[in-house]
């Protein structure tokens, strides 16, 4: 599957395929996520959860494994959409992790307007912050 970075419309479609798999049982909230990375590849993931609600996956980090068990790379082009196909907001974890995998220029789609990660996630904390 190829989506053209500047086809939101089409990125947002394969976050709400995503959430139709989304394993709910306990919120009944549904999310779905869609990505594309640096070399064209088309990434999704959805939502799992689990009785014990701390052990929950989000829709983001189904995305991220995506990612690397496909080939690693860095995300260029992020949506995240509930169960009726509505834009939301990735919450804090998870947007660190989209800044791991993606950095400041990845660009979201978001509640106002397609925005760069260094806006949704400001003086984001990153490996250049590790003494390594």
């Amino acid at each position: 599957m190829t989506v053209d970075p500047g086809d939101w419309e089409a990125l947002r479609a394969v976050a709400v395929e995503a959430a139709s798999h989304a394993y709910a049982p306990y919120s009944r909230y549904h999310v779905g996520a869609a990505a594309i990375a640096d070399d064209g590849r088309v990434l999704m993931g959805c939502n799992v959860e689990n009785a014990a609600y701390g052990v929950v996956l989000c829709a983001e980090c189904g995305l991220v494994s995506q990612l690397h068990i496909t080939g690693g790379g860095r995300l260029t082009h992020f949506v995240c959409v509930n169960g009726e196909g509505e834009v939301i907001m990735p919450c804090g974890r998870c947007r660190q992790l989209l800044f791991e995998n993606g950095g400041p220029d990845l660009l979201l789609m978001t509640v106002s307007g397609v925005r760069p990660m260094s806006e949704v996630l400001p003086d984001a904390f990153g490996p250049e912050d590790l003494n390594i």
